[in-house]
């Protein structure tokens, strides 16, 4: 008898572990998944980004409106403790991926969490800013997608519509890591150039803009604008700043074009976004993990030419790049 109640009072614990670990699995499985997405801040390029996630999530199954998928989306507005606090509350909520928008905020959500999935979107420089081992083979809970500018190639449109310049101005954010990575990369190609000079300026926020400006563009032919999100959220001050000496605004990025640069050969941001949703998606379905997952290095770009620009500054720009971008581009008229 005593056997008896042993048997089956171990047959009853067993059912009950049973009937928990059952109902946990079907709750994963039914759970909806959640997508942490912490953006450094607001300005064009980056929302565009953020769209192009959005969107490309919903292509692949996953959206707000069908309830297949719960989406945290935090914007720091550039500020260092918010990026912190607003990591710790992914991290608190268990997220099932974050997405961070712009270098800052991809460091910030690496230094919450080194096992819950993390995509870049839109990092210059992943290796360089230390969230990955390696570009090709990141190693661990981080990948995503890279918006490093085509450089080269946004030196020579400068130089077809500038034959004669001189002297090339670069306005940076002295602490981002990706506008000084194209910086380096600028100065080595120009370095090879004896008839271009460089003069670098920077600035540590966007109350510097306006006084850094007025400086170079006395001492400079053209200013080019790395992708930096500083110079980027005060575009309009720069522009302003430069069409009073009548110098053109060269910009890594066609948001900034659209916000009065004049012309740049740039990967579009609401593709990049599009690719960071892309790896979103697969790592959800479990079709692929960060660790084996390489970087996303988008290689062309699109000619973008701001028409209006021109006109006020009376630059005249070659037909055949006008024929260019009206073919594969973007003309602003």
């Amino acid at each position: 008898m005593k056997r008896m109640l042993v048997f089956i009072a171990a047959l009853l614990a067993f059912l009950v572990a049973a009937f928990f670990m059952t109902g946990k699995t079907s709750q994963k499985i039914a759970e909806t998944p959640t997508v942490g997405i912490l953006q450094l801040t607001s300005h064009p390029a980056l929302d565009a980004i953020h769209k192009g996630i959005v969107s490309e999530l919903a292509k692949a199954g996953y959206s707000e409106k069908k309830h297949t998928l719960k989406i945290d989306f935090q914007n720091a507005e550039n500020d260092q403790s918010n990026l912190k606090t607003m990591s710790e509350r992914f991290k608190d909520e268990n997220v099932d991926v974050m997405v961070g928008i712009a270098t800052p905020a991809a460091q910030a959500l690496a230094d919450v969490t080194t096992t819950t999935p993390i995509v870049l979107g839109a990092v210059t420089d992943p290796m360089g800013a230390g969230l990955v081992k390696h570009n090709k083979k990141p190693g661990a809970n981080i990948t995503g997608v890279s918006d490093q500018a085509p450089i080269k190639a946004q030196l020579d449109l400068i130089k077809q519509i500038m034959p004669n310049l001189k002297t090339l101005g670069v306005l940076s954010t002295s602490s981002d890591d990706s506008a000084q990575t194209q910086v380096r990369k600028l100065k080595a190609i120009v370095a090879k150039d004896p008839q271009l000079t460089l003069k670098t300026y920077t600035v540590t926020s966007t109350n510097d803009v306006n006084q850094v400006a007025g400086t170079m563009v006395n001492e400079v032919d053209a200013v080019y604008v790395p992708t930096d999100n500083t110079i980027a959220s005060a575009m309009q001050t720069l522009v302003q700043v430069a069409n009073s000496k009548d110098k053109p605004v060269f910009p890594a990025v066609d948001t900034m074009v659209e916000d009065g640069g004049l012309a740049t050969i740039s990967i579009n941001q609401y593709r990049l976004g599009q690719e960071t949703g892309k790896m979103v998606a697969a790592i959800l379905k479990g079709q692929s993990t960060p660790a084996t997952t390489p970087i996303n290095f988008i290689q062309t770009g699109d000619l973008v030419i701001n028409l209006k620009a021109a006109q006020k500054l009376n630059i005249q720009i070659p037909q055949n790049l006008i024929d260019q971008a009206k073919a594969k581009g973007e003309l602003i008229q």
